[in-house]
C-alpha cells in the first residue's frame, strides 16, 4: 500500500503524540497507509550514543522512507524557532535525495509544538518548510474552513498544525489542536492522491 511518511523528534512526547493523530488523519481517508518515523537524537561529543534501533517507540527513518513515501508530513518541538537540532542533521543528509529530484512535486506539511504561546511556532512550521521547498516539494497548510483555526485558544494555523503543551510540558492536546492534526493528515493524504 502507498504510504504517507510522518516523520518527526520529539524531546518530551507532545509532537510524537500530533503525529500519531496526523497519522489517523492520513488513514481515515482509505488512500494511504501512515507510516510513522523518527530520527535519533544527536550527541555534542560526536560519539554514537543511541542503538542503530531504538529500544522502543518509532523506528528510525530511512532515506528509502522518505524517497519512496508520497507525501510527508515533518514535525518538531520548536528550538528558539527553528526545528530541533536532530531533525535538520537528518534533512541536511538528504543531499542524494535532492540530486536525484526523488521529492519533486510530492506534498509536504509541517507541524510542532511549543511551551509558549508566542514561542515561534509559525516560524518554526516555515523553517521546516524550506529544505523540502529546496527538494522540490509542495508546502500544505490548513485553509480557514477548518473552523477550529478561527477559534482555537492553543495551538493551530494556517501554515501547518502546532501544540501548545505550556511551560513544564504538561498540557495535553486540545480538542482543537487534536481536530487540527486530523484535518492535515487528511489534507495531505488528498493532495497526495490528486498529485500522484
Amino acid at each position: 500500500m502507498p504510504y504517507i511518511l510522518v516523520l518527526y523528534y520529539s524531546r518530551y512526547g507532545s509532537t510524537e503524540k500530533m503525529a500519531k493523530i496526523i497519522g489517523r488523519g492520513v488513514e481515515s481517508t482509505g488512500q494511504y497507509e501512515a507510516r510513522i518515523r523518527t530520527v535519533p537524537a544527536i550527541s555534542s561529543d560526536t560519539e554514537s550514543t543511541l542503538p542503530k534501533i531504538p529500544d522502543m517507540g518509532a523506528v528510525y527513518c530511512t532515506e528509502e522512507d522518505l524517497r519512496d513515501c508520497a507525501a510527508l508530513a515533518l514535525g518538531s518541538p520548536t528550538r528558539f524557532g527553528n526545528m530541533s537540532a536532530a531533525l535538520k542533521y537528518f534533512i541536511d543528509g538528504t543531499g542524494a535525495l535532492w540530486i536525484s529530484g526523488s521529492l519533486i512535486d510530492k506534498p509536504v506539511a509541517t507541524f510542532t509544538s511549543t511551551n509558549s504561546l508566542h514561542g515561534g511556532q509559525e516560524i518554526t512550521l516555515l523553517s521546516m518548510a524550506i529544505p523540502m521547498l529546496h527538494h522540490g516539494m509542495i508546502y500544505c497548510g490548513l485553509p480557514y474552513s477548518e473552523s477550529d483555526l478561527s477559534t482555537t485558544q492553543s495551538g493551530g494555523t494556517p501554515y501547518g498544525a502546532s501544540h501548545f503543551s505550556g511551560p513544564e510540558n504538561k498540557l495535553d492536546i486540545s480538542p482543537e489542536e487534536s481536530r487540527l492534526c486530523v484535518a492535515l493528515g487528511k489534507r495531505l493524504a488528498n493532495l497526495g492522491k490528486k498529485l500522484g
